[in-house]
C-alpha cells in the first residue's frame, strides 16, 4: 500500500516544485487568438486609465488577483505574509491556499492568520477543498476557514483530476452540486468556485449556477499543471506515469470564460490560468471577467521579498494601463465591454 504524506509535507513539495520543476500544461490559454484594435488616436492621456473597481463590498485599486497557493506550513508563513504586505499595498485581492491543513491542525492556523494581520484592509479569499464535504466538511468548518482569516468570500476549489492522480486523492465527486448550494445558503459570505488549472465546461458552469455560487474563478489549461506537479511527487512509477499522461488536459482559459459566459452570463467570473502580464489580464476582462489571477509569478517574487511582489504587481498593472491607453479605453467599465478580434 502506497503511504500518503501528510499535508504539510505535501504543502511544501508543492512549492518546491512549482519553483524548481516544469509543471507548465502542453496547452496554450487560448488568449492569443485574441486581439485589441489599436487605436492610433485615443484622445485621452495615460494618465486617464482608471484601474479602480469594486468587488464584494470592497474597492480594488486594480483588477488583479494573487491567486491562491500556499499555507500549512513554516515556509508558508512567510510567504503568506509577504503576499498578503504586498496586497495591502497596492489595492488587489488574495486568496490563500487550501486551509484544511490548518483546520486538521490548529498550530498551522497561524500560517493563514498572518494573511489578515499583514493586510486588514485587503479583499482576501479563504480556501477548502469542495470534495471536502464529502469527507466531513460542512457548514462549520467552511466558516472556521472564514473566520481563521477574516476572509472577505470562500473558494471552494475543485480538483478531480489532481486528486484522480495523486496517492491517497480524495476522488469522490458524488453529489457535491448539492452540498455546495447548501453552504452557499448558509454561509454568510460569498462562495466562488474555482478550479485549479483544467477550466470550467458549459455543464459545469450551469450546475454551479443553478448551486448559487456568487463567483466561478475559471483557472483554465494554459498555465501550471497540477497533473505534473504530482508527477514529480508520485511515490512510484505507476503514479508517475498515470499522472504524466494528462500534461495537456483541460479547457484553455479563453474557453472557460466564454463556457460561462453562454450559459450564466450574469455570472461574476474570475480567469486565471496561465496568464502572463497585464495584456493577458486586460483580454480576459474584455471577454467578461472581473479579475485576472496569477499565481507562480508571485510565488517566485515572494520568495524574494514584499518589495519584489510589489514589483511584479507595478508591471502588470503599468501592462494594463499600456493595454487600455492604446486601445482608447478609460476605465474597466468600458474595457468589459470592449469587443476584441478574434483569429
Amino acid at each position: 500500500m502506497t503511504k500518503v504524506a501528510p499535508i504539510d509535507q505535501r504543502k511544501s513539495e508543492h512549492i518546491r516544485i512549482n519553483l524548481e520543476e516544469d509543471v507548465r500544461s502542453g496547452t496554450t490559454t487560448g488568449l492569443e487568438r485574441y486581439h485589441f484594435t489599436h487605436e492610433a488616436l485615443p484622445e485621452m492621456a495615460l494618465t486617464d486609465v482608471d484601474l479602480g473597481l469594486a468587488l464584494f463590498g470592497k474597492d480594488l485599486r486594480a483588477p488583479i488577483l494573487i491567486s491562491s497557493m500556499t499555507g500549512g506550513t513554516a515556509e508558508a508563513a512567510n510567504l503568506n505574509r509577504r503576499l498578503a504586505e504586498a496586497a495591502q499595498e497596492t489595492g488587489i485581492a488574495m486568496g490563500v491556499g487550501s486551509q484544511r491543513a490548518a483546520l486538521e491542525d490548529a498550530k498551522q492556523a497561524a500560517t493563514f492568520k498572518i494573511c489578515r494581520e499583514a493586510a486588514p484592509d485587503a479583499l482576501l479569499f479563504a480556501n477548502l477543498g469542495a470534495v471536502q464535504l464529502n469527507y466531513g466538511y460542512g457548514i462549520d468548518e467552511c466558516q472556521r476557514a472564514v473566520d481563521m482569516i477574516a476572509a472577505d468570500a470562500l473558494i471552494l476549489h475543485l480538483n478531480p483530476l489532481q486528486e484522480a492522480v495523486q496517492a491517497g486523492g480524495d476522488t469522490n465527486f458524488t453529489g457535491l452540486a448539492k452540498k455546495i448550494e447548501q453552504i452557499c445558503k448558509k454561509l454568510d459570505v460569498p462562495v466562488i468556485a474555482k478550479e485549479v488549472g483544467w477550466g470550467i465546461s458549459e455543464r459545469t458552469a450551469k450546475l454551479l449556477a443553478d448551486c448559487g455560487v456568487d463567483a466561478i474563478d475559471v483557472a483554465g489549461a494554459g498555465g501550471t499543471s497540477w497533473s505534473q506537479v504530482e508527477m514529480h511527487r508520485a511515490p512510484d512509477e505507476f503514479t508517475r506515469e498515470l499522472a504524466a499522461t494528462f500534461v495537456d488536459w483541460g479547457i484553455p482559459t479563453a474557453d472557460s470564460i466564454l463556457n460561462i459566459k453562454k450559459v450564466a452570463p450574469d455570472m461574476t467570473i474570475f480567469a486565471s490560468g496561465g496568464l502572463k502580464n497585464g495584456l493577458d489580464i486586460a483580454k480576459t476582462i474584455a471577454l467578461g471577467t472581473t479579475l485576472g489571477g496569477l499565481a507562480t509569478p508571485f510565488l517566485k517574487a515572494a520568495m524574494v521579498s514584499t518589495d519584489k511582489i510589489i514589483e511584479v504587481i507595478g508591471l502588470l498593472k503599468s501592462q494594463l494601463e499600456v493595454t487600455m491607453f492604446s486601445s482608447g479605453i478609460r476605465n474597466i467599465n468600458s474595457l468589459q465591454k470592449t469587443e476584441l478580434r478574434g483569429e
